[in-house]
């Protein structure tokens, strides 16, 4: 007899080890006649969470001992794949399956250490006395540096100089804690992880489509008749879900292709690869756009009427030799006034439905791209002509109303000083072929963590707010001014332009953080929010560290000194603090970046004079709460145990630091105290808010009687509202994050949804948990039609018209507009459709180009020799001279991650440790032969700004590229090891980066760098 995992558990209670091991996969069958004591599981409990690693989101079922009687403390002992989970389906790839490891890592942190300023060593604290010591330094440091107005007069209520580190594996409930505990304080200088992976993603996407996200889902690449994986590795960072890659390829005949510097695990599947030069992504996706107008193969009905196309611009926008109109060389910045739209008299876009106009965005595409040959694209990113044009074949057969493609990316594409950029050229692709909206379509950011998407949902990023509005600057001083600027005017006759409800948006999000406080006659609080002057994110922030304009920081679930770029630049930086505050459950290079580990963290302990607080905190398995996955489903999770020792849940460790906060501010006043006392902070128990509660809180609720046009009551006063368009900008009603509003209603939980019937095979499972906006599986689904509304696919349809509303197996995307009314599909864009076009929502370029990284391996850009690389990468002068050439260091680095390992936190988990227990460099054949190195060497890396050593994996899957006419290989970096661990000791691959950001979302260049390598 056989028996899968779970019934094999049912039947025997193994231990810790066994279990975790049988979860890998090395018990693949058990028979019922092996000689084993049997047990039956009594008081054992099945809990639902979710991993807590990459965004796929997978099911976990949770068994831990334990029945919630008194005193009674719960510890789990086995997890496996949820079977009914319709993303993951009961799989968990290497990382999820150890996941019980980390549960019980030697290495969780299990009560309050401090650090004295020069000591070499943790001593225990009480949580009171942490708490304590921690309000009154953060109180000492805000009531000396608080801005309340600034040279001008105006009101800014800001606070440089301590900032803040967000999780993004913590629940979204952490987040909008995390968010008004920030806010109340004014500070400004707070960001989290998305800064530093997918920021381009929101950047690019927002402008082109209206929305900063994935715009389909997991299950449903399954439905692709085309996958190009490009800037990312799913079969290796996502495992489970590269499934429905693969169920596109055995159950959709589709074709996958590759591109990648790499042969990677996904080449490895894959029915086509080539290689490409790491930073060359731009000019290899604009030849496929040159390529599919050059053969005409678009699907010209979508392009005329679903894009922006037709739309005249501006006479003064030119592109000459590399620049952009507009551009000041001095302040290394653009004026983006040029590019727009020309605006008839009533200030609509201006139209030419032929496409023949020659300041029609069409025509100027066409010029644009024209550059990008086979030949050129060739000599720019190494592959081969032949190579590239049959992946340009096999896209084209897309074009066709009844063939999608899909195309999938991560950090390979954002990971980039122009990575804003690439993402866009793929928009603009997916466009040409009208693949967006569709089935088996879209462009799909693949979320590197679990609750990335959340965090950046809940605007917990330097400028940012909840539901993607922006934090105000001193420049809009006033309630009108901001609001004006932010809502977009029409471009287009009767176009939904949704964003015209920002104030219904901006106004809720008010009076959830500030309650009966913020009214209209304070406009809502405004002036309570800070204003910044300038961008906070953690580039600026390392860089205002070193200048002594950052004394405290809060690091919550964050590793910045393996995160940030240029290690050796961050561990100076934190060396300059007078205090850090690290809230996390493991013991992160981070908390202890004052010791002394040689060659790996060669500092002084006692010429740091930071004093460090390490507070333990709870980890995914022992909290309920809510993460968004790369899908934009929102699925909750159930705590399984408490958290070790005298770890704490987040929310109860900010709780308790907030409520003293304001004690001491209600008893002895201080800078401004007025936001941080008038911040809603009304929880059942304030020092310990309750995941449920803050997420109802998110949804937000009806404040006053609510009635429709008719005056029908559609909400009574206090009930939860079930959809964003119940909101109002008069205050009478409350929700934080407006995108979540309908996630929890008068219902119940709807994240906590467990259908996963998929009544039309599409892999849409609507019942299942919930998707932000409005449980909307597929964004811009409206597009999967024609303008008569009629379906591009018939087999593949997701909307019809019933003769009265838009119907299907999605959530329309729209308004119930007719068709053939006029109306776009893109209802977030006030011009009412895509763009090809960006306008000014960039701040490189309204089309893209390809800019040199950087470190460029040939010191010149063949397009435009005077312009090599992005003249508006965000670089600070004093990082300038510590930027490498090829003279010195002729090799293109790449940094990646492996299947086993997750970022830095799978180091502490001894299954995973022992999977991939040594730190390890990738080089290709022809280079190990050139330098004399065999595999198993140890081997030094080196750039401009420091050097790692490790051992030297010699493989075939680096190529050597002809650039440009020179010889140029590529070094290829795992990413996850550092001297904390349960691995082997090893260095931080941020070492060897440069700190150079792209010029929208500010994130570092880690793709693509120079190196010298040799034998240790």
């Amino acid at each position: 007899m056989e028996l899968n995992r779970r019934q094999f558990f049912r039947i025997c209670a193994g231990g810790m080890a066994g279990t975790t091991v049988a979860s890998l996969g090395f018990l693949s069958s058990f028979s019922v006649n092996a000689e084993t004591r049997q047990y039956k599981l009594l008081k054992a409990k099945e809990t639902r969470n979710n991993c807590t690693y990459c965004s796929v989101g997978c099911g976990m079922l949770m068994y831990s001992l334990g029945d919630n009687a008194k005193n009674v403390n719960e510890a789990i002992y086995h997890i496996e794949g949820d079977a009914d989970h319709p993303v993951s389906r009961g799989s968990l790839c290497p990382k999820g399956a150890g996941v019980l490891d980390y549960i019980h890592s030697e290495n969780r942190l299990r009560y309050p250490q401090y650090r004295a300023p020069g000591s070499n060593q943790w001593q225990r604290i009480s949580w009171d006395d942490a708490i304590e010591r921690i309000a009154r330094l953060m109180k000492k440091d805000r009531d000396e540096n608080f801005i309340e107005k600034n040279a001008q007069g105006v009101t800014v209520n800001r606070w440089t100089t301590t900032g803040m580190l967000c999780s993004s594996a913590a629940s979204n409930e952490t987040g909008i804690l995390d968010g008004k505990f920030t806010r109340a304080l004014g500070m400004v200088a707070i960001d989290c992880q998305a800064r530093l992976c997918h920021g381009p993603t929101v950047s690019a996407l927002a402008p082109t489509f209206g929305r900063g996200a994935m715009t389909n889902n997991w299950v449903d690449i399954k439905n692709a008749n085309v996958v190009l994986i490009m800037g990312g590795n799913a079969a290796e960072a996502h495992p489970v879900g590269f499934k429905w890659v693969v169920e596109a390829q055995t159950k959709n005949d589709a074709t996958v292709l590759v591109v990648d510097p790499r042969f990677n695990r996904s080449a490895a599947v894959a029915d086509f690869y080539a290689p490409i030069r790491a930073g060359s992504d731009t000019a290899f996706l604009l030849g496929i756009i040159r390529y599919l107008i050059e053969q005409d193969q678009i699907q010209h009905e979508y392009v005329r009427h679903y894009t922006n196309a037709g739309m005249i611009i501006r006479d003064d926008y030119a592109f000459n030799d590399g620049i952009f109109s507009g551009y000041d060389s001095e302040k290394h910045q653009y004026d983006k006034s040029s590019w727009f739209y020309q605006l008839d008299a009533q200030g609509h876009a201006e139209r030419d439905e032929t496409l023949s106009h020659p300041r029609c965005v069409w025509s100027l595409l066409k010029a644009h791209v024209a550059r990008y040959t086979p030949e050129m694209v060739s000599r720019l990113c190494g592959t081969s002509v032949n190579d590239f044009l049959h992946i340009c074949r096999v896209l084209a057969t897309t074009s066709v109303p009844d063939r999608t493609a899909t195309i999938l990316y991560a950090l390979g594409w954002t990971h980039h000083s122009a990575g804003a950029q690439i993402i866009r050229a793929a928009g603009m692709l997916q466009l040409l072929l009208g693949n967006i909206g569709m089935a088996g379509g879209g462009v799909n950011a693949l979320r590197g963590h679990s609750n990335i998407q959340g965090y950046t949902d809940l605007g917990l990023l330097s400028t940012n707010l909840p539901g993607y509005m922006p934090l105000p600057s001193e420049k809009q001083p006033d309630y009108q001014t901001y609001i004006s600027q932010i809502t977009p005017p029409e471009l287009g006759v009767n176009e939904v332009n949704y964003w015209q409800n920002t104030p219904k948006f901006f106004v809720s999000m008010m009076k959830s953080f500030w309650g009966d406080r913020a009214t209209a006659e304070n406009n809502w609080g405004y002036d309570w929010l800070p204003k910044w002057d300038r961008l906070y994110d953690v580039m600026t922030q390392a860089e205002l560290m070193l200048a002594g304009k950052i004394n405290g920081y809060i690091v919550q679930g964050f590793n910045p000194l393996a995160a940030f770029p240029d290690k050796n630049k961050s561990a100076k930086a934190l060396a300059k603090l007078k205090y850090m505050v690290v809230i996390d459950p493991l013991a992160t290079e981070s908390s202890t970046f004052w010791q002394n580990h040689g060659e790996m963290n060669d500092v002084d302990p006692a010429a740091i004079q930071t004093e460090v607080f390490r507070l333990p905190s709870s980890c995914f398995a022992e909290e309920n709460g809510s993460i968004a996955n790369s899908g934009r489903w929102l699925q909750w999770h159930w705590a399984a145990a408490e958290p070790p020792g005298e770890a704490l849940h987040d929310g109860k460790i900010l709780g308790r630091l907030f409520m003293r906060l304001r004690e001491l501010y209600q008893q002895e006043g201080g800078a401004n105290p007025t936001p941080l006392l008038n911040m809603s902070w009304q929880y059942n128990d304030p020092y310990d808010p309750q995941p449920e509660e803050i997420a109802r809180e998110a949804n937000g609720k009806a404040l006053q009687d609510l009635y429709d046009d008719k005056g029908q009551l559609i909400a009574k006063k206090g009930q939860q509202l079930s959809s964003f368009a119940q909101l109002r900008d008069d205050g009478s009603t409350s929700s934080f994050c407006w995108v979540y509003c309908g996630s929890w209603t008068e219902r119940g939980n709807q994240m906590a949804n467990r259908d996963n019937s998929d009544p039309h095979g599409l892999g849409c499972t609507p019942g299942w948990a919930w998707s932000w906006p409005a449980n909307r599986r597929i964004l811009y689904n409206r597009a999967s039609a024609d303008p008569a509304g009629k379906a591009w696919d018939a087999k593949r349809a997701l909307l019809h018209w019933d003769g009265q509303r838009w119907a299907g197996m999605d959530v329309a995307d729209y308004s119930q507009a007719a068709p053939q009314s006029g109306v776009g599909p893109f209802i977030m864009n006030p011009e009412g459709v895509a763009r090809l076009f960006s306008l000014d929502k960039m701040n490189d370029g309204p089309f893209p180009e390809h800019y040199e990284p950087i470190e460029s391996p040939i010191g010149t850009n063949p397009l435009h020799p005077n312009v090599v690389s992005s003249p508006v990468a965000r670089i600070f002068a004093s990082d300038r001279n510590n930027m490498g050439n090829a003279e010195t260091f002729p090799y293109v680095a790449t940094t990646y991650s492996i299947t086993e390992l997750f970022r830095h936190w799978t180091k502490h988990a001894r299954l995973n440790a022992i999977a991939q227990p040594e730190q390890f460099i990738e080089i290709g054949e022809g280079l190990a032969q050139q330098k004399g190195i065999l595999a198993g060497d140890t081997v030094k890396v080196s750039s401009k700004r420091g050097y790692i050593k490790a051992k030297a994996v010699v493989t075939k899957r680096l190529q050597t590229l002809t650039i440009d006419g020179r010889k140029v290989d590529t070094v290829g970096i795992p990413c996850h090891w550092g001297f904390e661990g349960a691995t082997r000791k090893g260095f931080l691959a941020n070492t060897l980066t440069p700190s150079v950001g792209d010029a929208n979302s500010q994130t570092p260049e880690y793709k693509a760098f120079l190196v010298n390598i040799e034998k240790a």
